[in-house]
């Protein structure tokens, strides 16, 4: 398993949609979660497993602060101890008669979990905390492919003539002129990460938004602050006061299946909630047949596999930035490319 992505914040659930007394089944890393929330307002992942039997808690139900097993009745407290065995009213039960207890906490509209022992903080995303924006959680969106192709993507203009032709893109308009690409350093000191940013990105958009009336040039800034996880700024020239950002955060079930998480933080107060997720259901579920036809499946770090253009400046960058974290999870590292000696 990958040290870094163990050791990574993860969304797994919409805060929103995990009530007190409610539990999901999640995964995440080719592991089976239960996320739910007790009656003070905390979140909690454990494993999707009884210490009995095995049965997956999954099926069972939440009963006040106590999760309560549907094979043989065990319920558990919040910090994930037994305290009930129904075949057996009478009796303790042994403190080995506990779950699998992950870290979680709620962020951003997301529930996150980490599966590691030394989680890094939580990505910065300044944006969500500016009362002048609007905040809308979008998806989740099943993918096919590799959280770092997700990405990837999301990091891309060159393809929004091609695959988003009339909302994004235009194909009279498609290209690319040279922008600036540097290392970003999310401002968290040792405990943060040095990731990527690209700025002078412009590209012709017919409807950079929903409030759009006509195309216009659309200026962005995106920046890598994980490795799963990108935050974008588009600022419409022909549209003064408009902002928007938006981040894409991906939740790798596997190496090859994801669930994006997308979360708009603008200035749009007039379009309501179901309106902007249906905007940006359309323009990912664009985005999901080539994403999900792209071979290797495992994004290649290294040269020789793909052939790249000048466009895919910050993809390279973003390659980089991950082989430099030594990256191994959904990925081809840059050493697999090179010929035995």
């Amino acid at each position: 398993m990958d040290e870094l992505l163990l050791n990574e914040w993860h969304p797994v659930a919409a805060g929103e949609t995990l009530q007190a007394g409610a539990m999901q089944p999640v995964r995440l890393l080719e592991q089976d979660l239960i996320v739910w929330r007790s009656q003070d307002g905390s979140v909690h992942a454990w494993e999707d497993r009884c210490p009995h039997r095995g049965a997956r808690l999954s099926l069972g139900r939440v009963a006040g602060d106590r999760v309560v097993c549907p094979y043989h009745g065990w319920q558990f407290d919040t910090a994930g101890q037994c305290r009930l065995q129904p075949a057996h009213p009478r009796d303790t039960p042994p403190k080995t008669a506990c779950t699998r207890r992950f870290l979680a906490q709620e962020a951003y509209g997301l529930v996150w979990v980490c599966l590691g022992t030394a989680p890094r903080r939580l990505l910065p995303f300044p944006e969500h905390a500016n009362p002048a924006l609007r905040k809308v959680v979008c998806g989740p969106y099943l993918v096919h492919a590799c959280g770092p192709r997700i990405i990837e993507n999301f990091l891309d203009m060159a393809h929004f003539g091609f695959v988003h032709e009339g909302i994004l893109g235009d194909a009279e308009h498609t290209e690319i002129t040279d922008y600036k690409v540097a290392e970003f350093d999310d401002g968290l000191g040792d405990d943060g990460m040095k990731g990527v940013i690209a700025t002078g990105c412009f590209a012709w958009q017919p409807q950079a938004n929903l409030l759009a009336a006509g195309g216009s040039m659309v200026e962005y800034t995106y920046r890598v602050v994980r490795p799963l996880s990108a935050i974008l700024t588009k600022l419409p020239q022909a549209q003064d006061g408009f902002h928007e950002a938006i981040s894409l955060h991906v939740q790798p079930m596997d190496e090859e299946h994801c669930r994006a998480w997308i979360i708009l933080a603008m200035t749009n107060s007039v379009s309501g909630d179901d309106e902007l997720r249906a905007f940006q259901d359309r323009i990912f579920l664009q985005d999901l047949a080539v994403l999900e036809s792209q071979r290797p499946k495992r994004m290649p770090l290294g040269p020789g596999i793909e052939v790249p253009q000048r466009a895919d400046r910050l993809s390279a960058a973003y390659r980089r930035m991950l082989a430099r974290l030594g990256m191994r999870y959904g990925v081809i590292p840059d050493e697999a490319e090179k010929p035995p000696r």
